[in-house]
């Protein structure tokens, strides 16, 4: 039985250069789970748990039918409240956030219902597997861009895709969104590496 891979099969969705580059995405589904506060915090790493074990358990109940695919590399979707707040002005208690963990096209909303069922008879203490949603996320354009080293140096990534956005004519339209391709347990946070986007629009012009 061969194991499904989705880095490689969708290789442009996994990957993407050292510098600001423009890109097209159809829609996408996912098992999601919404939250609020610092990403060290415990309800960010419940939340994790519980996205991760519902992954899992769905991945075992398509195995028994021969279509196993690998778990795919966690999404996070990040805002606050208020568009005019930058965020990194905004205390981490505040941030919002939605991870993602992305499925193949052959899962089945009645799937991850029984996957979920199964994961809460194994872990009834897990109450956060309840709020995972299945659903489809379309970002259509979006400008993304490679960002090498720790989370804490993102900014000086965005800063070069401000830029790009800029001089092509584009404006953000949707939420700033990240793929861990590293795992930050296992990694020199200098050598790790994650996915950066964002959803564009064609600018409006401003006439004199």
């Amino acid at each position: 039985m061969e194991k499904l891979d989705l880095a490689k099969v969708y290789k442009s969705y996994y990957t993407a250069p050292t510098k600001p580059q423009l890109m097209e995405f159809g829609p996408v589904w996912y098992v999601t789970i919404e939250g609020t506060g610092d990403p060290n915090g415990d309800v960010f790493a419940q939340a994790t748990e519980a996205l991760y074990t519902l992954s899992y358990s769905i991945k075992g109940i398509y195995k028994m039918e021969e279509k196993d695919f690998t778990v795919a590399k966690l999404e996070g979707l990040w805002w606050v409240d208020g568009d005019s707040r930058n965020a990194l002005e905004v205390p981490r208690e505040q941030w919002r956030w939605k991870l993602l963990i992305r499925m193949p096209d052959y899962v089945t909303a009645e799937k991850v219902e029984e996957a979920r069922v199964k994961a809460l008879g194994k872990k009834k203490e897990l109450d956060l597997l309840s709020d995972i949603v299945f659903e489809t996320l379309h970002e259509g354009s979006c400008v993304q861009m490679l960002h090498m080293g720790p989370y804490a140096s993102e900014p000086e990534t965005l800063t070069q895709m401000y830029e790009f956005m800029e001089t092509s004519h584009l404006s953000i339209s949707g939420l700033h969104h990240e793929i861990y391709l590293s795992d930050p347990r296992k990694i020199d946070p200098l050598k790790m590496r994650t996915i950066l986007r964002y959803p564009v629009k064609a600018a409006e012009v401003v006439k004199g």
